[in-house]
């Protein structure tokens, strides 16, 4: 220490004390670590050693320099280079909530890639790449990654295993404790990427296993739209849950979005602005499996072709149909050859999912915008056609299904995680509160269970996990959350199930809920107005006296009209003020009201009893869906019926109302599947799948 003179202590560090020096023989700051040896354990000390072996093999203008190391006072000091700009940590968080220009991200970036190369190039792992260890220059422009003291050299091509680093940058391989090697880096330089682009780090939890779950997801609030797409890109394939997904340094190195930031920290002639050519938007449409609390059997259409097929154009891998407020026509898809697999509709929203995992939203036009297809005889105004687009920041997230309610939505992913968005009036989100929420955040209280399906009512929702729990949270009023109060929550709580019934399906109405049983049994809570939850005690054709007229039910309850409490039910579906039920045998009921013929017969019905659909019988139907006053139903074979009240299209044809089951002709010319089907209010949103010749992916 005779050649440095300390200047102050700068940090303590988990092994000792981090001093700031001058250099005597040439006047240069330099850090001296201070790691005292004696009370150190063997395993310590040894890794004590490593970060000096580390440093003695890197010379790379982006990575601390080593100067040399020794031992005085029974401590081992470790001379490095000084960095005056502090952490890049520390120039995140003085930055608030301006984010930074993509320029000065990538120029950062592309720094810490290249020191990154370095190590790897030597056969070292980081092991903990963090921006608290990434520091920079007086001027704060030129990177240089530290603090190696938990690196491990690879002596061959073994993978490590020891889980070392800080927890919000370990990779999900670590969270399972499986092997890794220079992968594990990359996902923690995409975790340094995302905290540079949004300010704030990808995964953060009050608690360790929450941590863990969120990591092992893959879930992480989207950056801000105003960056480029390579970019929000790079940020996706950096953070893939599968280490083999993650593009090696080269590759990353090898993307334009990186080589025009390389070449500008070896020039002064400005920066090279590089545009991609956009692909229009398709005009034809998607598919998607599913269907609205029923059953996931699709359905095939058994008629021949139109029209004369066009062999030279590959048919679409689905289209998306949506008819009701004047409007019928096949919704546009954000990206050709798109495969929708589910389709959900709310009050104002339209959403699908991809079979890859994406979530598509469908939105109507700024005012003023181009008009859209009407309906045959239709008398409205035009009305402009529906824009697609995926939503933003589903980085590392695959949607399995989607739900929609009264300006929120939720979706599952294929992790069992349940995320939430939109208006938070009524704690429809679950958060605990009342905020509204513009991007898909996780259900916090439900991460330490794993989802397997959640339906929305208007202002409400259920959730269901593997182990059968059920879950409820949102509005309360008519005993809707079947939590045998009509109190709200607006964060979920855990259902009582009756003894005996396990639940694999949930079915959400305007004010009501409806659960499937493991046997096929139904139970329901909520509003029972014309016993359109069928829990009246009837017989087929029996009146039943004012006081077995049960209005409204607390408590999930069986029901009990026949034949709903005889047959097993493998579809239900709730609208407005009637529902409808699809028995094991195919056979369709509906009961509830019958103000405007939406139950399906001609007699103005003032009945409670469930009746079987006229004109449906001895057609076997797969799928139902209910509308405000309309019915829907899918045949085995693919056909499309409608009935009810026909305003503003509700119905897929003229604006006529419709007593008995009509078909709903689509233009398509192949045979076609469909896959799902969702009403909502006066909307209807279907989506089908051309049959072809290949098969279908599981």
């Amino acid at each position: 220490m005779e050649k440095y003179e300390r200047i102050r202590v700068v940090g303590r560090g988990a092994f000792g004390i981090v001093h700031l020096c001058l250099r005597k023989a040439d006047q240069k700051l330099v850090i001296i670590k201070q790691i005292p040896v004696e009370q150190m354990t063997k395993e310590e000390r040894q890794a004590a050693q490593n970060e000096c072996q580390v440093l003695k093999l890197l010379n790379h203008p982006n990575v601390i320099e080593y100067y040399e190391n020794f031992l005085e006072d029974k401590a081992l000091m470790i001379a490095m280079e000084y960095a005056p700009g502090g952490t890049l940590a520390e120039f995140i968080q003085k930055r608030c909530n301006s984010l930074l220009e993509e320029e000065t991200i990538l120029h950062f970036f592309v720094q810490i890639l290249l020191a990154l190369h370095h190590v790897h190039s030597h056969l070292i792992l980081h092991r903990d790449l963090k921006t608290q260890n990434i520091l920079l220059d007086k001027h704060r422009m030129v990177v240089k990654i530290g603090d190696f003291g938990i690196s491990k050299i690879l002596s061959s091509k073994s993978k490590a295993y020891t889980v070392v680093g800080t927890p919000c940058y370990i990779s999900p391989e670590l969270c399972e404790g499986k092997p890794y090697n220079q992968k594990s880096d990359i996902w923690a330089l995409g975790c340094v990427l995302y905290e540079l682009a949004s300010l704030k780090r990808a995964f953060e939890a009050a608690n360790l296993p929450a941590l863990v779950l969120k990591i092992m997801s893959g879930t992480f609030a989207p950056i801000s739209d105003r960056y480029s797409p390579e970019l929000r890109q790079l940020v996706l394939s950096l953070l893939s849950l599968e280490p083999a997904q993650r593009p090696p340094l080269s590759h990353i190195m090898a993307q334009p979005l990186c080589i025009r930031a390389l070449l500008n920290l070896h020039t002064d002639l400005g920066s090279v602005r590089m545009r991609r050519a956009e692909k229009p938007l398709a005009t034809g449409p998607p598919m998607t499996p599913g269907s609205t609390g029923s059953r996931t059997t699709s359905a095939r259409c058994r008629g021949v072709p139109r029209g004369p097929a066009r062999p030279a154009i590959p048919p679409p891998l689905s289209s998306v149909y949506t008819w009701g407020g004047g409007l019928s026509a096949p919704l546009r898809l954000p990206m050709l050859n798109t495969e929708v697999v589910q389709v959900a509709a709310g009050r104002t929203q339209k959403a699908g999912v991809t079979r890859s995992g994406r979530l598509i939203l469908w939105e109507a036009p700024p005012l003023g915008a181009g008009g859209g297809a009407l309906l045959p005889g239709a008398v409205e105004q035009q009305q402009p056609q529906f824009v697609s687009r995926f939503l933003e920041g589903q980085s590392g997230v695959t949607i399995k299904h989607v739900a929609c309610g009264d300006l929120f939505t939720a979706c599952l992913t294929d992790r069992g995680i349940i995320m939430t968005f939109g208006s938070g009036s009524n704690g429809c989100l679950g958060h605990g509160g009342l905020n509204d929420i513009s991007q898909p955040t996780i259900v916090e209280a439900l991460l330490g269970y794993e989802m397997v399906q959640v339906a929305c009512g208007a202002s409400h929702v259920l959730a269901l996990s593997t182990e059968r729990e059920l879950f409820a949270w949102g509005r309360g009023d008519g005993g809707r959350l079947g939590l045998g109060t009509r109190e709200s929550h607006s964060c979920p709580q855990q259902v009582p199930m009756p003894p005996g019934q396990e639940a694999q399906r949930v079915i959400c109405g305007i004010d009501s809920s409806v659960i499937l049983t493991v046997p096929g049994q139904a139970l329901a809570c909520g509003s029972n107005r014309f016993n359109k939850l069928g829990l009246d005690h009837l017989s087929l054709g029996e009146e039943p006296a004012l006081h077995q007229q049960v209005e409204e039910a607390l408590n999930f309850t069986p029901l009990g009209s026949a034949p709903l409490d005889q047959e097993p039910l493998l579809s239900v579906d709730l609208g407005t003020a009637h529902s409808a039920a699809v028995t094991a045998s195919g056979d369709c009921y509906t009961f509830g009201s019958n103000q405007h013929g939406q139950l399906g017969t001609n007699a103005r019905r003032v009945s409670r009893a469930p009746c079987q659909v006229q004109g449906l019988q001895g057609i076997k139907i797969a799928m139902v869906a209910c509308g405000d006053a309309f019915t829907v139903a899918i045949g085995a074979e693919g056909e499309v019926y409608s009935w009810g009240k026909g305003a503003r299209g509700r119905l897929g044809r003229r604006d006529e109302d419709a007593a008995l089951p009509r078909p709903v002709q689509l233009d398509e010319t192949q045979p076609y599947t469909v896959t799902s089907v969702s009403c909502c209010h006066g909307n209807t949103l279907l989506a089908i799948r051309p049959v072809t010749d290949e098969p279908v992916p599981p």
